[in-house]
């Protein structure tokens, strides 16, 4: 419930698989006039039934644009006469980071989640916290980052701001609702940590492919899922070489990485992310000097 009178109703997309666990969670917010949160593929089955359940829409919501959350969003809208909104979507109005977006009586506020895509947002009614949360955090299982729209450190960032909203209980994109929202935040945090520490323990031993990592850190996993693995692991080499911690040897997407010793500005000591002589503040402080 929003507050103590508005209803939150999931309607599943028919698209269950590895990517989607049981399908594309569809979320119809209110009662007189609704929200309709990632209408999801376009199935107009789906869309339909999703419109007979919504009612009366006051506005179309989309977390991200990738194909199982966003396809539907402007037939839907068109469906059912109302404005949709999304961060990046084609005919789409373009969403803000903090603006408040209204249906009726019901205000969702808009917070930008960048990591699992670029484009990523999440939903927030600050009055019952909840927190819809697209693909940035799910039901079951963890979001999968994959560069070079997936961002690490952007997704970590992300994790941390939603942690900081005091949030009741998730809605997410895929899966069943998570009620004890920071409980689940903490839980995904040490995940990403756990998984770093295990890349810095491999990179430890030499120089190593991603390939030949995953065939360590995911020894327990189906083979199947291995390349979606290698995926993840080049996401957290690529933040561990942001803050000057791993590099690569060679050029090729196959090639080997080795750790590195993170560098210090040369100007002022402070550490240096990447391969830069100085840090951002001096850099800054030396442009600004120069002109």
């Amino acid at each position: 419930m929003i507050g103590s009178l508005q209803p939150i109703r999931r309607m599943l997309a028919p698209n269950a698989g590895v990517y989607t666990l049981e399908g594309t969670n569809t979320w119809i917010v209110g009662s007189d006039t609704t929200f309709v949160i990632d209408p999801g593929p376009d199935i107009p089955e789906h869309l339909a039934d999703v419109a007979k359940e919504a009612g009366s829409v006051g506005a179309v919501l989309v977390t991200h644009d990738h194909p199982d959350h966003a396809p539907g969003a402007i037939p839907f809208g068109q469906l059912v006469g109302a404005p949709v909104y999304a961060f990046r979507l084609a005919g789409a109005t373009k969403l803000s980071a903090g603006q408040r977006v209204r249906a009726g009586d019901l205000d969702l506020t808009v917070i930008h989640t960048p990591g699992h895509t670029s484009d990523h947002v999440a939903f927030f009614e600050a009055g019952s916290g909840a927190l819809f949360t697209g693909d940035t955090v799910l039901g079951r299982g963890t979001s999968f980052i994959d560069p070079p729209d997936g961002d690490l450190v952007q997704y970590l960032r992300s994790l941390r701001r939603l942690m900081d909203l005091g949030a009741r209980s998730i809605y997410p994109g895929h899966g069943p609702v998570v009620l004890r929202a920071r409980d689940r935040l903490v839980e995904y945090l040490a995940h990403r940590d756990e998984r770093e520490a295990q890349i810095v323990s491999a990179l430890a031993e030499g120089s190593r492919t991603i390939a030949e990592m995953v065939e360590v850190i995911y020894a327990d996993h189906p083979k199947e899922v291995h390349p979606l693995a290698a995926r993840s692991v080049l996401a957290h080499l690529e933040k561990l070489a942001h803050e000057g911690r791993a590099e690569r040897t060679g050029k090729a997407d196959d090639g080997a990485w080795t750790a590195s010793t993170p560098r210090t500005c040369q100007r002022c000591g402070r550490p240096v992310k990447g391969k830069g002589r100085y840090c951002d503040s001096c850099t800054l402080a030396m442009l600004q000097s120069e002109g």
